[in-house]
């Protein structure tokens, strides 16, 4: 029997060195698969209607619309509109639209409908007042250098892709912001192949970005638009999966030399804004929650307390400590790949299972919120659409 327990424990071991090691090379092929948009000399196109949903959003707003109106794209407009800020955002915006001319567009949005969420509820709103043929939606947390729209209408002319997203420069001050805002960076270059985003009709493989999104407006029309993710809290991957199961194609580009965003500010925007995605994200699928925070625990927290254990007693067997130690290895190779891509605190990505421990924790809240309270929290709004 200990001969048995022995040797399964090493079979545990080694699965979760090929699960770390899978990440790695998937990892390895993103770096090649998920380059930055080409460039594009040409400021003519088609017309883009670049559209921002806002929802007290006074410490954001201005350096986003100001961004945009310094693009130099010639053929655009920018739509805002405001949903029911309690905060400084409307006069912000009317500011704004005073000092831009004609270019900025505002709109009042009307009381959330039952069954949408604010997001898809004001994105919609927009796009029925929007005039392009291209449609962009982008959130009022980013902002974007001046070639931003040139170089990502280039990259959809040139392909003819129906869809595009970006994975904007993560702006981030505070230490929390710092350790927990690249877990997405992790989750998307360590478990998705993004070449079969592009190259892969079915919808499993996915990804979209709602800080950036770019919509031919044939197919955004032809899939129901934000009307056909009403209920669905994390709106951008399931339009992505809309896009494919409609036939069309996707480009996803690492877009952190185009557009910055600031998503969160403190802890506990991140632990609510994390929370209200993570189960939905999942589908809200029980099962496929307890798998992450399975696979989360083993390869990424667990190695440590195997680790330590055998350094307090003193041992070094390959179970306890070599292949502990080698995960560990593994998986901050991964982490510091992905804090030089994304230029991130190398200091900070070594503090990753922190992360982790934090991110089981957020797994659970995210569960426990929707399935048994009175659903995610966001701006003052609850959801629970499971």
């Amino acid at each position: 029997m200990a001969f048995f327990i022995v040797a399964m424990f090493f079979f545990y071991q080694i699965v979760v060195l090929l699960f770390l090691l899978l990440f790695l090379v998937v990892l390895l092929r993103n770096l090649a698969d998920f380059p930055c948009m080409p460039e594009n000399p040409s400021p003519a196109g088609p017309l883009v209607s670049v559209m921002v949903p806002a929802r007290n959003e006074a410490l954001n707003i201005e350096r986003c619309i100001s961004s945009l109106l310094r693009q130099d794209y010639g053929s655009y407009e920018i739509l805002v509109l405001d949903d029911d800020s309690t905060d400084a955002t409307p006069e912000i915006l009317d500011r704004l639209q005073k000092e831009s001319g004609d270019r900025l567009h505002l709109l009042n949005g009307q009381p959330l409908p039952s069954g949408w969420h604010g997001k898809a509820w004001a994105c919609f709103q927009l796009s029925r007042q929007a005039k392009g043929e291209l449609l962009l939606f982008t959130d009022a947390d980013t902002m974007h250098e001046p070639h931003a729209l040139r170089r990502s209408v280039g990259a959809m002319q040139r392909s003819n892709a129906d869809m595009l997203s970006l994975m904007p420069w993560q702006e981030l001050g505070s230490f929390w912001e710092k350790l927990l805002v690249p877990l997405i960076h992790v989750i998307l270059m360590c478990y998705l192949p993004l070449r079969l985003v592009r190259t892969n009709p079915k919808p499993a493989f996915s990804f979209a970005n709602g800080q950036f999104i770019c919509f031919r407006r044939a197919l955004y029309e032809r899939i129901g638009g934000h009307a056909s993710v009403r209920d669905a809290i994390v709106e951008d991957v399931w339009l992505c999966r809309a896009v494919k199961k409609a036939g069309g194609s996707v480009l996803a580009f690492n877009g952190s030399d185009a557009v910055t965003c600031r998503m969160y500010r403190n802890f506990k925007e991140i632990w609510e804004g994390f929370s209200k995605n993570l189960f939905p994200a999942l589908g809200y699928s029980t099962s496929g929650l307890l798998i992450l925070v399975v696979i989360v625990a083993a390869c990424y927290v667990l190695p440590y307390l195997f680790l330590f254990r055998s350094l307090l007693l003193g041992e070094s067997g390959i179970s306890l400590f070599w292949l502990p130690l080698s995960q560990i290895i593994i998986a901050l190779l991964c982490r510091l790949i992905i804090a030089k891509l994304f230029r991130q605190s190398l200091f900070i990505a070594f503090l990753h299972v922190f992360s982790q421990v934090l991110l089981i924790g957020i797994a659970l809240n995210s569960f426990l919120k929707i399935k048994f309270g009175r659903g995610a929290l966001w701006k003052g709004r609850h959801y629970n659409f499971s």
